[in-house]
């Protein structure tokens, strides 16, 4: 099974990347932060999964070992598909996301396209107690309180979309827990332009 591939980028879409590998173009989907990191012509190097399905063999790409256990540890609950955990490690950082999972937090696996209220709570249940402490990073709990809620509602009604904006908001909170609504905002504002 491969596990790493390095080779250059020869073309790059908004969901995937075509590395060629020893002479081979190979495609593999990424989530939107494996893809934001490449560029077509250079070097890369991507931890992968191939994913085995009875009329289909999918490669799917990741910048680190972290986004990649994150997406086997997704895919281990029934109802979510390779699409809908690369949606889910699109909306988050790889770390946020894992602490959403750990804590069963809703609203941030919701952010996600295609993850509602129903397969939300379904992933929650499942994965209880099955994050590893290692992919959850440095820090602790995630921070929740009226600022976050009320940054994010005003970013949402300036126009941002719903789970970039909690993502961010809840990133900010988590490393200035001190910070009001006014200073969650600016700073949203100045990681969302």
């Amino acid at each position: 099974m491969v596990r790493y591939l390095k080779g250059t980028v020869l073309k790059k879409s908004p969901s995937s990347v075509v590395l060629l590998v020893g002479g081979v173009g190979l495609e593999a989907s990424c989530p939107a932060s494996t893809l934001a990191q490449l560029s077509e012509g250079q070097e890369a190097a991507l931890h992968t999964k191939l994913v085995v399905r009875e009329d289909d063999l999918s490669l799917f790409g990741f910048a680190d070992e972290r986004s990649l256990e994150l997406f086997e540890l997704l895919l281990s609950v029934s109802g979510v598909g390779p699409k809908v955990a690369l949606n889910l490690l699109s909306s988050q950082t790889p770390a946020l996301l894992a602490r959403a999972l750990a804590e069963g937090d809703l609203r941030l696996l919701t952010a996600a396209q295609g993850v509602g209220k129903k397969l939300a709570e379904r992933i929650a249940l499942e994965l209880r107690g099955k994050v590893p402490a290692h992919l959850m990073g440095e820090g602790g709990r995630l921070v929740h309180s009226s600022q976050t809620e009320e940054a994010e509602l005003a970013l949402i009604t300036l126009g941002f979309r719903e789970g970039q904006v909690r993502s961010i908001v809840a990133e900010i909170a988590q490393k200035n827990p001190g910070a009001g609504t006014q200073e969650l905002i600016k700073l949203a504002l100045k990681a969302l332009r």
